[in-house]
């Protein structure tokens, strides 16, 4: 009874609090304990026992009353971090004023007018201590207290709440046989002796404890809370605007800022959802493990929301008291998370971050014999976002990443996910940010390198059986994606390809299932009506060709397949050279477009039948809720040009990043100049829809690089057809054999050099990645859920 007895206190004092007119004082202490002190609600009751319309009617009709309760709130947490919560009672208070500022904050930031609320400052609570003492008593006269020096009550909120998280017996087990006794020993305590989890900077695996997990969750709960402000304001264009919530809290004003870095990190790098090995155990035993690791990559991942194009670069040195982090200056950037982040140097550390990752990213792959029976996380996307940041701000990670083959149990995971999501719209997201990683990996030689390693794993995707490399398997999965994914990832197309091209001057030897995916693409973006149906899908053809002459120039000798795929269909090349530019024609393809859209044709693609165990990607399931997503830039301002040298350096192509087409080589007019050209040249009809035009076609259709490919055929196209008549052959092997023995020296016109499109931080990816991220964590708390039906501008609500 006493469960159902402290609900309907609670709820009573609920039902007062919503329809007393007149302010109840701040010294009123029985009114207001009601709320956290003889109760026992969990944070599931206090979402159901606090509804939303009544904390809106108490915003607006007694403001001052919502406004006492926030104050009481965070006054009984800074009293809990202060007195080091020893007695029952007290953590119980914490954990009930934590959960009640969990509900209320969000209809405080949906408020434009109560935005500044929590960052004015409360009489008497100074900075030199935390105590809000101007809360506990008459306010003082102005002029009686030093109010220049007080602390805003946002500032003693986080700084409340970073104390509780190290607090012994409480968070964090007690290295004493007495407890604490003074409220200095709390100050002095060194938390960086108090790390959650061993792993990075620090060796000593804490005693696991469900009771502390429980506690720790709750408290980063409120702390995300706290972060959400963001959800509140629209998408900036700018995307500066810095959240002063995680400004403060990442601040050298937040003393635990280096061990709660890295307890967050530690704690998700070395969970392992599979436990002991015993099939079935997340049946048996509930795993309170989870929840906590899913709000530190929350947590963590918000921490890091660092613009790095548009502020100093994070850079790899910097100055901490932390031994895993770099000794030398000069420092970082600001936010000590993100400062922290870049400067992490040890490779026993970077192992342990990247097995971290790899494992739980592999983690719905694992296939077992009894279905089920082990743990699939979901928190996969968070994951991808943190892998992100660590590449972003860390370059000694990304070359650590790209040293050894370990990238590929990054690869394979972010494969499966592409070709998993790429027929449910709401995913979308998903598939942008898989996309990105592997863009920013490709443009570093030893990605390409590394993709010539035999795929052997079989993890079960519905794409065509096929033996080969990790190439063939990239090669595969984008070719299933843009033939057979929603119509919503065609701005990707450019991006899947330039991965692609990146990729193909270190591509040892194709498949001849990839290698008739390459080719099935050139066949189906060379057709008429899709060259012709809008501005930019000649650049696809573009990158494929470029594909082609990279890998003839430079990986002849092991790529007889895909040479022997070129030579079977070689009317595309003829096709492509002898493009129609007379207006009858053009006319006639565009008749094509005035039929319903329809995906990109599969015939001709020779699917085969599809991996053992793997089940169809599958559209979402009408009603499913999905975040909207601000537009990505194109892949022009994404992608910077460097040009490999002889000895293996990168050179930058571009001074200062401009629009760029896909066609244009080094040696054409400045690209910007090119691609304004281009648009001039093609017409907008009066309703605004774009028109090809005969000069548009011949702008692009002359630089069309089938120089390589032309020669190619030439040479060997009759000495093929002549061992076919004299051999009488029609099996291919034979062919094969031959092409795997001949030799194009000094017949192909000279390698031009290679170009690869490095991705290049700027802030139109930083605010993708803002509305992306705040949109997985809000559709991901459903228990409690946070922010539902609360009024967020950062990005819209969706159903499929």
């Amino acid at each position: 009874m006493g469960s159902a007895d402290s609900k309907l206190n609670f709820r009573k004092a609920v039902i007062q609090l919503t329809t007393k007119t007149q302010p109840v004082e701040a010294t009123d202490d029985a009114f207001w304990d009601q709320f956290w002190a003889d109760t026992a609600t969990s944070v599931q009751d206090v979402f159901a026992l606090v509804p939303a319309a009544e904390i809106r009617a108490v915003r607006e009709e007694s403001p001052s009353n919502l406004a006492t309760l926030c104050y009481k709130a965070v006054e009984k947490l800074v009293q809990g971090a202060e007195s080091g919560c020893h007695s029952e009672k007290e953590r119980q208070i914490v954990l009930n004023c934590s959960r009640l500022l969990t509900r209320v904050l969000p209809y405080i930031f949906e408020d434009p007018d109560w935005r500044g609320f929590f960052w004015s400052t409360v009489p008497g609570a100074g900075r030199g201590g935390p105590q809000l003492r101007g809360l506990c008593g008459p306010c003082p006269k102005q002029g009686e207290d030093d109010d220049e020096n007080a602390r805003p009550l946002a500032e003693s909120l986080l700084l409340a709440i970073a104390d509780l998280l190290f607090c012994p017996d409480f968070t964090v087990q007690s290295h004493r046989r007495s407890t604490v006794d003074s409220a200095e020993d709390i100050h002095s305590l060194d938390s960086c002796e108090y790390i959650w989890e061993a792993g990075v900077g620090f060796a000593h695996s804490p005693q696991p404890n469900y009771i502390h997990d429980m506690n720790r969750m709750e408290l980063l709960k409120l702390l995300l809370t706290c972060f959400s402000e963001a959800m509140y304001l629209p998408p900036a264009p700018d995307s500066s605007s810095i959240n002063p919530w995680v400004q403060f809290f990442c601040s050298t004003e937040n003393r635990h800022a280096l061990p709660l870095f890295t307890s967050l990190l530690n704690t998700v790098c070395a969970y392992d959802p599979v436990g002991y090995g015993i099939p079935y155990n997340h049946l048996l035993f509930s795993d309170y493990r989870e929840p906590l690791v899913e709000e530190a990559a929350q947590v963590l991942i918000v921490t890091l929301d660092h613009d790095s194009a548009t502020s100093a670069s994070p850079t790899v040195d910097g100055t901490t008291t932390g031994t895993a982090m770099d000794d030398a200056d000069p420092p970082g950037p600001e936010n000590l998370f993100v400062n922290y982040l870049s400067r992490i140097h040890r490779e026993e550390d970077f192992q342990f971050i990247l097995k971290g990752i790899a494992r739980l990213l592999s983690n719905p792959l694992l296939q077992t014999y009894l279905p089920n029976s082990t743990k699939k996380i979901q928190f996969h996307q968070e994951l991808l976002v943190l892998f992100w940041k660590l590449c972003d701000f860390n370059k000694k990670f990304l070359f650590f990443v790209l040293k050894s083959s370990d990238v590929l149990d990054i690869l394979v995971p972010i494969l499966y996910f592409l070709n998993d999501a790429r027929a449910d719209q709401s995913r979308v997201g998903l598939m942008h940010i898989g996309v990105f990683i592997l863009l920013l990996l490709s443009g570093e030689r030893n990605f390409g390198v590394r993709l010539n390693k035999p795929y052997s794993v079989r993890v079960p995707m519905d794409i065509p059986v096929f033996t080969g490399t990790h190439a063939d398997l990239l090669i595969v999965v984008f070719h299933k994606i843009i033939t057979s994914g929603h119509q919503r990832l065609q701005p990707l197309f450019d991006c899947l390809l330039t991965i692609v091209v990146n990729v193909s001057p270190y591509l040892k030897s194709l498949s001849m299932v990839a290698a008739n995916k390459l080719l099935h693409l050139l066949e189906a973006f060379s057709t008429t009506w899709f060259l012709f149906s809008a501005a930019q899908n000649h650049h696809l053809v573009f990158f494929l060709l470029e594909v082609f002459n990279n890998i003839i120039q430079y990986q002849f000798d092991g790529n007889s397949n895909l040479v022997y795929a070129i030579i079977r269909k070689r009317s595309v090349f003829h096709q492509l050279a002898n493009l129609p530019t007379d207006p009858p024609a053009i006319h006639k393809a565009l008749q094509w477009r005035r039929r319903p859209p329809e995906p990109l044709s599969r015939a001709g693609s020779q699917e085969g039948a599809s991996m053992e165990g793997s089940r169809p990607a599958v559209p979402a399931e009408p009603g499913t809720l999905k975040t909207s997503l601000v537009a990505t830039p194109g892949i022009d301002k994404l992608t910077e040009k460097s040009q490999v040298s002889e000895d293996g350096t990168l050179r930058s192509l571009e001074s200062a990043p401009q629009q760029s087409s896909a066609e244009d080589s080094p040696a054409t007019e400045e690209p910007s100049q090119a691609w304004r050209e281009q648009r001039r040249l093609s017409s907008a009809s009066a309703s605004g829809q774009w028109s090809p035009t005969s000069e548009w076609i011949l702008s692009w259709k002359s630089k069309l690089p089938l120089q390589t490919i032309m020669r190619l055929l030439q040479v060997l196209v009759p000495q093929v057809e002549k061992i076919c008549i004299d051999k009488g052959l029609t099996d291919e092997s034979e062919i094969l054999r031959f092409l795997q023995h001949g030799t194009l020296v000094g017949l192909l016109p000279v390698p031009h050099p290679i170009l690869i499109r490095k991705y290049q931080a700027n802030s139109g990816t930083a605010m993708w990645f803002r509305t992306y991220m705040w949109g997985v964590i809000y559709l991901r708390n459903v228990d409690p859920p946070v922010w539902y039906d609360t009024d967020v501008k950062l990005f819209e609500i969706q159903r499929v």
